[in-house]
This record gives C-alpha cells, structure tokens and sequence, in this order.
C-alpha cells in the first residue's frame, strides 16, 4: 500500500500561504492595508480587528487612510496603531486616521530582509516537519507491514520530491520579497 501524499501536500501549500500572508505584514516602503491585518482594538468588551470595523483605502502610494464605520471608535483605533508592531504614528483629523509610510533607511532594509529570510526559515522548518512527519509515517506503516520495502522507498521519494519543490517556492518567494524590500 503506497502512501497517500496529498495530506502532506496539503499542510506544505498551508505553510506557503502562511509564509505570504506574513511577508504581507512587511513595510516595503510602500503603503499596504495588510499591515493592519493583526491589528486590534476592544470594542464593546471584545478584541476586534481593525480591519473589520472600517474602511481602509490608499490615498497614494505611501499613505493609507482609515476611515470608522463608527466615530466613537476612532481613538481606540489610533491607541491600537500605536501599540502595535506597525512602527507608523497615525494622524488624527477628527474624522479618520492617516498613517504615512516612510521610505525606509538603507539600514531599515537590510534589517526587513533579515526579518524576510527568518520567516523563509521558520517555513522550510515547517516543510521539513511535515517531512519527517511523513517519513515516520512510511515506517510505521512498514513496521506493520501495511507497506513493503519498495513501497517505502518509492513513497520516501515522492515525499522527498515535494518538499524540495516547496523549498524551492519558498526560496523563491523570500527573494521576490527581499527585491521588493530593497528596491527604493
């Protein structure tokens, strides 16, 4: 009985999306809603993101306005901004939130590429787990004897095949990320 791949396949595509949406979470230099995606505020006793309670829009490439859904939470926001990892004071009209992102220093850049190649890290970690869960797996089943020696090796092989394809996209995506990053 040969192992089915398609489980680990599937939790490899998961720490692909994981590892984009985190490098989403990452200043550029250029404004993006994204950086406000684990940003919360309390509203009526519970934690609520930001994101869900009010219009995020580009005003240009380096400026994002926040405008509430309602009034009454704006300061809450602005609190939560400024508590949390965006690094960005907003501005306060009254009626909306402005937070303007600065082009980052040369220094700025290479310390954000370093933060880019430690989450690339933490998901080849993540792949080569789900590796080695597998490969557990291909000897368990062996032990029983639900599989035979060339099966084991066959499925070892094709398990090993996707981890270097997924490797490679990580690869792939931490250097688009860090050209993104880099480029002025």
């Amino acid at each position: 009985m040969k192992l089915n791949t398609k489980d680990f396949e599937t939790r490899m595509e998961k720490a692909i999306f994981s590892l984009n949406s985190n490098f989403d979470t990452v200043r550029a230099g250029q404004a993006s809603a994204a950086v406000l995606n684990r940003v919360t505020f309390e509203y009526y006793g519970a934690q609520t993101p930001l994101k869900d309670m009010a219009d995020i829009r580009l005003a240009d490439s380096r400026t994002l306005e926040i405008k509430p859904y309602d009034g009454s939470t704006l300061k809450a926001m602005e609190k939560a901004i400024l508590a949390s990892d965006v690094g960005i004071t907003p501005a306060n009209d009254g009626t909306k939130l402005r937070l303007v992102f600065p082009q980052p220093t040369e220094e700025r850049r290479k310390e954000l590429c370093k933060q880019v190649s430690k989450m690339a890290e933490e998901a080849k970690v993540a792949v080569r787990n789900i590796r080695r869960d597998a490969n557990d797996t291909i000897k368990k089943m062996q032990k029983d004897s639900t599989m035979t020696e060339d099966e084991a090796k066959s499925s070892e092989k094709s398990i090993q095949d996707l981890t270097d394809k997924y490797i490679k996209q990580i690869d792939a995506a931490a250097a688009k990320k860090q050209s993104e990053v880099m480029a002025i």
